[in-house]
């Protein structure tokens, strides 16, 4: 796992590689865009992430934003009860490489990394 770009009080926290990642990405959708993290039911373990690019304006109160060297992840609030802590990596590995989730709230983890349960 890689250094956290932001300290731990953050509600999200997204390393060096996956910070340098969804810009190269979003730099590909040709917009200004922000990512929104959250939860869903369903998945092998219960609950499954779920990331995408949306428009800034899009943001409600009901969201907690963080911002990472002018790049923003949004996640709404219910789902953050869920998240909160969680670290978001990337890898470049041919095998399991991608974005991988490590979060200190799951109590049981899917062996593709992308559901979990608490």
């Amino acid at each position: 796992m890689t250094q956290a770009t932001q300290p731990a009080q953050r509600g999200i926290l997204l390393s060096e590689t996956a910070l340098r990642q969804v810009k190269a990405l979003q730099e590909k959708q040709g917009q200004d865009l922000c990512l929104r993290v959250g939860v869903r039911q369903g998945g092998c373990s219960g609950m499954s992430y779920m990331m995408d690019f949306e428009q800034e304006s899009k943001i409600t109160p009901q969201d907690e934003v963080f911002d990472y060297d002018g790049f923003k992840i949004v996640c709404d609030r219910k789902s953050l009860l869920y998240l909160y802590g969680l670290m978001l990596d990337y890898s470049d590995a041919m095998i399991g490489g991608g974005f991988q989730f490590t979060n200190p709230n799951a109590s049981q983890t899917c062996g593709c990394g992308k559901s979990f349960g608490v």
